[in-house]
């Protein structure tokens, strides 16, 4: 069976964005999904001069790993001030000197939500147009609007049918994609 690893770019222990890419990873019909936390994988702010006198982090090259072994992935784009929070930038800028194209060829979907009205679009634009850059196919970005009026928080599921079926289309896009 195919995998796929899933993971938020957010380091909040309660992140709407973590708790979306949990849901959309229980769309999947076709492939075994694995939900990461990227705070499991504890990195310093990325420095040149700590790559240097300190080489790779040991934590790097275990999230690397654990990368690797999907198919594919699901990545929820959590959005600050309009763009990749800087949790999210440093894990990707550590990932990319290990290897620059640490995703190379591996489908991607990508998913983004946030309590406004454009769920995290700017953080979403940025994801479809850099992630090429390391390799990823990006197969879907799909944007949640309004979390807290799409998702229902005590039964953990999106409550609006229009976009609970836009994000079970992208998903069977991306398992179809494996």
């Amino acid at each position: 069976m195919k995998k796929i690893i899933a993971f938020a770019g957010s380091n909040s222990s309660s992140s709407i964005n973590h708790k979306l890419v949990t849901y959309v990873a229980g769309l999947a019909q076709q492939a075994e999904v694995e939900v990461i936390k990227l705070t499991d994988y504890s990195l310093p702010i990325y420095s040149e001069d700590i790559e240097k006198e300190n080489g790779f982090p040991k934590p790097l090259a275990e999230l690397m790993s654990k990368i690797k072994e999907g198919d594919g992935v699901i990545i929820a784009m959590n959005e600050h001030n309009s763009g990749w929070s800087s949790f999210f930038k440093n894990t990707m800028d550590w990932l990319s000197r290990l290897e620059r194209s640490y995703l190379e060829g591996i489908p991607v979907l990508l998913v983004s939500t946030s309590p406004g009205g454009r769920g995290g679009q700017s953080s979403m634009d940025f994801g479809v147009n850099n992630l090429p850059r390391v390799g990823a196919q990006v197969i879907h970005g799909i944007t949640v609007p309004r979390f807290y009026n799409n998702f229902d928080q005590d039964e953990g599921v999106i409550s609006e049918p229009e976009l609970k079926a836009k994000l079970q289309a992208a998903m069977a896009d991306l398992e179809a994609a494996l």
